[in-house]
């Protein structure tokens, strides 16, 4: 037994050792290695700490830029909402690194540098842990579906998935949207009827509508029934936010702190839900062509397209999170702007009278119609796009431009950044000024991206393009609307750009 036991001890601590050699591999000289490889080429940055790098310095940068609102309301938003884009490159140069724990993360610029790492079809610069840096913690929210998978099972998820969403299929929901948001309308003028105008936070409203609109069309439920789903997303998000930004020290999801306990938690009550939800609506949409249908359809066959229950789990609470939060802040920016720049307000509404009149709603046939619609919408995504940046993780030794980039880089895409780029747009690159999409006006691929570009472009662009066409037309009919002197300009990220304290107008009925 003493020879057994002394055998056991000895195996025991060969294991810590080989485990923190790993660690010091990991944690210590691969991040050294390749801080010296990009220094050796002029690429600087913040000086950052061994084990958190510049996480607290990137949190700081956040909060202060967060605590005082911008003085007026225009679009020169990027030192607010990444304030990294502007502070670090005017203090290191471009392109920049800055660390989140081990992982540098290389700011690139420019439209053929961003073509090239989105447009990649070879898995060189991989989705895989651009999400949430690889930290569980955050892949509760956004890594288990389409948005936070790579490679083989991405594809797998994206062949299932994807024609959920053609624009044909789309154009069939087109009645149940305009239902929905026929509905919400009708609750604005009730208000209308006791006062000629009054107040409205259109960031709550539309968040509600479109809530309501995936629920229906993407798996035939109601709001209501997803509410708690809904609700339960919310506080995910902002420890999901908190882990992205901060080292993971690798097991730690595992020490049971008040937090983790709590995200362990909310992930099991969202797919308990969502579980519910499935076997609820699940038997009525097996025929149909919305999105659980087309999954629980593959989870029937026994051919490569098959989808698990737990995967179908994984991609409706994806969607859930995702589909609701870009068309939304979609819509609430464009309100907003409208609001603030009636001309294009006017010109707008006058198109969606002669196109669909004042009473009908927009369908298949008038959708392509509304032109000038649809030039507001892209310019409110150029200047307010849902994500800020693209991440790509480097998969082998690459040729980046001038640039020669190790693997295990981080290349990081500032969407936003480039949005605002005067080289591109010009001297009044922060204007709202649509008309830089009219007559079918394009600009270089990798200049105009708020969906991204290249194989992982998003699966539910046409829904959300056709979800805010419909209803920002709509309301448009029957509404004119003021930016509130209540409403406080201060758009921040969250996972997605929205505004801190509400995006309050004043409205009133047409």
């Amino acid at each position: 037994m003493g020879a057994l036991a002394a055998l056991l001890l000895q195996a025991g601590l060969l294991a810590a050792l080989a485990y923190v050699l790993r660690l010091v591999h990991s944690l210590l000289w691969v991040p050294h290695r390749l801080e010296q490889r990009l220094h050796r080429q002029g690429i600087r940055g913040p000086p950052r700490s061994l084990i958190s790098g510049n996480g607290p310095d990137y949190m700081a940068l956040l909060a202060a830029a967060r605590s005082t609102p911008l003085a007026s309301f225009h679009n020169a938003i990027v030192g607010r909402v990444a304030p990294q884009y502007r502070e670090w490159p005017a203090r290191y140069g471009r392109p920049f690194v800055f660390w989140i724990g081990p992982t540098p993360r290389l700011v690139v610029s420019g439209p053929e540098v961003a073509k090239a790492v989105l447009n990649d079809s070879t898995g060189t610069f991989d989705k895989a842990g651009s999400g949430g840096g690889g930290n569980p913690h955050a892949k509760q929210l956004i890594g288990e579906g389409l948005v936070g998978l790579s490679g083989e099972t991405w594809a797998h998820h994206r062949r299932v998935i994807a024609p959920a969403f053609n624009m044909e299929r789309v154009k069939g929901w087109i009645p149940e949207i305009t239902s929905i948001a026929s509905s919400m309308l009708d609750k604005w003028e009730v208000q209308g009827e006791t006062h000629t105008e009054f107040e409205i936070d259109v960031s709550k409203e539309f968040h509600t509508l479109i809530a309501d609109i995936i629920s229906c069309v993407a798996f035939g439920s109601s709001y209501e029934e997803g509410k708690r789903v809904f609700q339960l997303q919310e506080e995910q998000i902002n420890l999901a936010i908190l882990a992205m930004r901060t080292f993971y020290f690798p097991g730690f999801r595992f020490v049971p702190t008040k937090k983790n306990r709590r995200r362990h938690s909310l992930n099991q009550e969202i797919r308990s839900s969502l579980r519910k939800l499935i076997e609820i609506n699940g038997r009525k949409c097996e025929d149909s062509k919305n999105l659980l249908g087309l999954m629980l359809s593959s989870s029937k066959t026994d051919n490569e397209f098959k989808m698990g229950i737990e995967e179908i789990i994984d991609e409706c609470k994806t969607f859930y999170f995702a589909g609701k939060e870009t068309t939304a802040n979609l819509l609430t920016w464009a309100t907003l702007l409208l609001s603030l720049h009636k001309e294009w307000q006017d010109k707008a509404r006058d198109e969606v009278y002669q196109v669909c009149g004042k009473y009908e709603h927009p369908n298949a046939d008038t959708l392509s119609g509304l032109k000038i619609v649809n030039i507001v919408l892209k310019e409110t995504l150029r200047l307010y796009p849902p994500a800020l940046f693209l991440n790509r993780t480097v998969t082998k030794d690459v040729k980046l431009g001038k640039l020669n980039v190790p693997a295990g880089t981080q290349v990081n895409v500032p969407i936003i950044d480039i949005h605002h780029d005067v080289d591109i747009w010009g001297a009044n690159a922060d204007e709202f000024d649509p008309s830089r999409f009219a007559d079918g006006k394009s600009y270089h691929l990798g200049a105009y991206f708020p969906f991204g570009i290249g194989p992982t472009i998003c699966v539910g662009q046409n829904l959300a393009m056709v979800e805010a066409k419909l209803a920002l037309a709509m309301v448009l009919q029957r509404f004119a609307f003021d930016v509130s002197p209540s409403y406080v300009h201060a758009p921040m990220m969250v996972l997605t750009l929205q505004p801190q304290y509400g995006a309050q107008v004043l409205v009133r009925k047409i």
